[in-house]
């Protein structure tokens, strides 16, 4: 999530290296490279080559839900795995926190979490994924 927070504060800058945003969030430069695949072929970043490439949204922030990336590199949203054969109350309650926490996930965008910031705060919370 760090990374396409990066890229969705920088959008209209150009093309962000995958270097300034690991110096800038204190991350492994080759842990960014192997969540920008997936990313890019999920077509919600694109790459730019060249002297001052790097990487950019590939649509506007307001379009991209936290759902849409955290499908993209940690698969189904899912907190427990649902079984037929559990206990029809229990299997009930895991089914409503499942979907209470995709109605949320696919609710919030990525424009609303780079720019999140509670009243008089001059800092963002940082997310990890």
């Amino acid at each position: 999530m760090t990374i396409m927070m990066a890229l969705a504060k920088k959008s209209g800058d150009g093309p962000v290296s995958l270097k300034s945003i690991a110096k800038e969030y204190d991350l492994s430069e080759h842990y960014l490279e192997q969540l920008i695949a997936p990313l890019r072929n999920a077509m919600l970043v694109k790459s730019v080559r060249g002297a001052y490439g790097g990487y950019m949204l590939a649509k506007e922030a307001k379009q991209i839900t936290a759902g849409d990336i955290i499908r993209v590199l940690e698969g189904p949203i899912s907190p427990v795995e649902v079984l037929e054969d559990e206990e029809p109350a229990k299997r009930d309650l895991w089914i409503k926190i499942r979907d209470a926490v995709k109605d949320v996930l696919d609710s919030t965008t990525l424009d609303d979490l780079a720019n999140f910031k509670t009243e008089g705060e001059q800092e963002y919370y940082m997310f990890y994924i």
